[in-house]
Parts: C-alpha cells; sequence; structure tokens
C-alpha cells in the first residue's frame, strides 16, 4: 500500500463524512453522547466539520510533502494513548501514525470510544489494506514508541512506563486572547465562540483573556447574549452554579452575565463557566507574561491575528492539519522512527 493510496484513503474519509446525516448522523451522535455527555449533536457536527476541512486534498498533499515518508507501509509499532476531552480529538494522531506507514495501536479514551473507533471503521472500508496497520487494545505493551496524551498528573505515570521508548508525553494546555480595546461586537461574538464551543474543555479554548482596560468587560458580557443556551447543558450548569457559590460565599468579585463568571486572576486555567482575566500596560508587557508561560499555552487569539503569533478570534477550534497538539511536530516525530 503506497503513500499515493494512504493520502487518497483519508481523502475519501473525508468525503464520507461530509455524507454523514439525517438518521445516520443523529444515530451515530446519540451513540456517542451516551457515553459522554458533554458530546452533544452540535459538538459533534463541529468536530467532524473540522475534520473534513482537515482531510480536504490541496491540504493533505502540502502537509504529506513536507516530510521524508516511506512510499510503503513498513513502520514500527506505534501505541497511542488518546484523549477524549472534545469529540475525535484522538483522530489527528491516528491520521499522523497511518500516514507515516507505521502500525497504529491505540487506545481511546473511554470518553470518546465511539467516534474513533466509527472514524476507524469507515476508513478501513475505504481501504481495507490499512487492516493490519490499525488495531485497538486496552494494553499498550511491548511497542517500539508511543505517543500519549493527558493531564499533567497522569503525564508522570506516562513518562514512568513510557519514558525508555521513543515517546511524545502530552500535558495540561490552554489557551489565552489579547484583547487591544478595538474589538467590535463581532470580534466578541467570535471570542465567544473561542471560550464556550466543546463547553471549553478543549486545550484550545480560551480560558484567559488579557485587556488594557476593564470597562471592556462589561461589553464583552453585553455583546454575547446568543451564546446563553449553554447554560442548559446540565453538566455546564452544575459547573457555573458551584463556581457562583464560591464565588459568592468567599466574596470573591466578579462578574456574571447568567451563563459566564469572570474573575481577574493570574492563573492560566480557569474553570468551566469561568473566564479568567488579567490586565496589561503595553504589548510588549503581555507578550512577556505569555512568553513566560509558553509551555502551558497551546494557541493565543487577537483581533485579526494582530499579536505576533496569534490566530483571529474564532479560529481557536480549527487548527490546520499540520498544527500539533504541545506544539510537538508529530509528523516529524514519527518520520524520524525510521533513523533509530
Amino acid at each position: 500500500m503506497r503513500l499515493e493510496q494512504r493520502i487518497k484513503a483519508f481523502i475519501a474519509l473525508g468525503e464520507r463524512i461530509k455524507a454523514l446525516e439525517g438518521d445516520e448522523f443523529l444515530s451515530l451522535a446519540r451513540r456517542a453522547e451516551n457515553g459522554n455527555s458533554w458530546f452533544t449533536s452540535a459538538s459533534i457536527s463541529d468536530a467532524l466539520k473540522a475534520l473534513t476541512v482537515m482531510l480536504e486534498a490541496s491540504s493533505l498533499k502540502d502537509w504529506v510533502g513536507q516530510y521524508d515518508i516511506p512510499d510503503r507501509l513498513k513502520g514500527k509499532k506505534v501505541g497511542v494513548m488518546m484523549a477524549g476531552n472534545v469529540p475525535a480529538v484522538g483522530f489527528h494522531d491516528l491520521l499522523c501514525v497511518l500516514m507515516t506507514g507505521h502500525e497504529l495501536h491505540a487506545k481511546p479514551s473511554t470518553s470518546d470510544e465511539v467516534l474513533i473507533k466509527w472514524l476507524a471503521a469507515e476508513l478501513l472500508k475505504i481501504e481495507p489494506a490499512f487492516g493490519p496497520f490499525l488495531t485497538f487494545e486496552e494494553m499498550l505493551k511491548g511497542k517500539d514508541a508511543y505517543i500519549a496524551t493527558g493531564s499533567d498528573n497522569t503525564a508522570r505515570y506516562f513518562e514512568y512506563y513510557f519514558g525508555k521508548y521513543e515517546h511524545i508525553i502530552r500535558k495540561n494546555r490552554t489557551s489565552v486572547a489579547i484583547l487591544d480595546g478595538k474589538e467590535s461586537k463581532e470580534d466578541y461574538v467570535s471570542l465567544a465562540k473561542d471560550i464556550f464551543q466543546y463547553y471549553g474543555l478543549g486545550c484550545r479554548n480560551i480560558s484567559k483573556i488579557y485587556l488594557k482596560d476593564e470597562s471592556q468587560l462589561q461589553n464583552f458580557l453585553a455583546s454575547i447574549e446568543e451564546f446563553n443556551p449553554i447554560i442548559h447543558h446540565h453538566k455546564y450548569r452544575n459547573n457555573y452554579d458551584y463556581n457562583k457559590s464560591i464565588y459568592l460565599v468567599n466574596q470573591q468579585p466578579h462578574l456574571d452575565n447568567g451563563f459566564l463568571l469572570l474573575t481577574k486572576n493570574s492563573s492560566l486555567v480557569s474553570p468551566i463557566a469561568v473566564l479568567y482575566y488579567e490586565l496589561y500596560e503595553n504589548e510588549e508587557a503581555v507578550m512577556q507574561a505569555i512568553e513566560s508561560e509558553e509551555d502551558k499555552i497551546q494557541c493565543k487569539v487577537s483581533r485579526l491575528g494582530l499579536i505576533p503569533g496569534s490566530i483571529p478570534f474564532g479560529e481557536a477550534q480549527n487548527p490546520k492539519v499540520n498544527e500539533y497538539a504541545d506544539n510537538v511536530d508529530t509528523m516529524e516525530f514519527l518520520a524520524g522512527l525510521y533513523k533509530k
């Protein structure tokens, strides 16, 4: 099975995802939500749409062309411990391992088994030759290399078990936004999408904003009322109610619009239903603050992507195929295994 066949198979998978609709989509979404109630049909739809963009022919071909990848499947056994915080989040690792010609031995998160296994099954229908190179396992023992995604706590566990092998071990990350004071209502709405999509559970969700003037917060809250329905999700509501009660009991200053709590905090990672903010004086100061936390930040967003290294509001949850978790190039790592 040549590299060209692998590329064509994933392009075809993208088309298959686009064709998923009606009762078939609802059935899949229902099964996924039964396994994880954070995975609503809207969240699943957003995640699958993002995959179709990732699997567009031109994107895939340009991406693969940047690496020295063998033409035929003859790679090593790669164990992948997948995350499950947002729908199909482990798919990118599946794509990278198979595209580079290695054997994928995956342990999906129990939170996201349905979608990952559906995507794998559809890929095998399109290209059965992937069969010997794509397996799901409970115990990932005896592999040549490992990719593991989890929290800072589980990362220590992964380091203990996988540290002696070639590996990528990912930890907690979050994302931040920088406001320059010239934001419009449309900018605030786009920023809110980066905050609320997937209920704030992803590493690309904005959990903290940097701004020059606290007066912006009132304008921001007034501009995002259309996101109010998020409070009707029972788990999100529980988080909102709990954090609100803590702030009230502790008399902690905060703003509240009925579905989002804003409080001043120097930390990066805010609880679900809470957005942290911090004031800055100038661009140099905010960039220094962000650079000091670089190993904990997945992406930065700003108005029109004006801040160096940032992307525009509303684009945080639309990663390109060549954007990697923890900013570690998975494809380079996998291609390099042939030299080990």
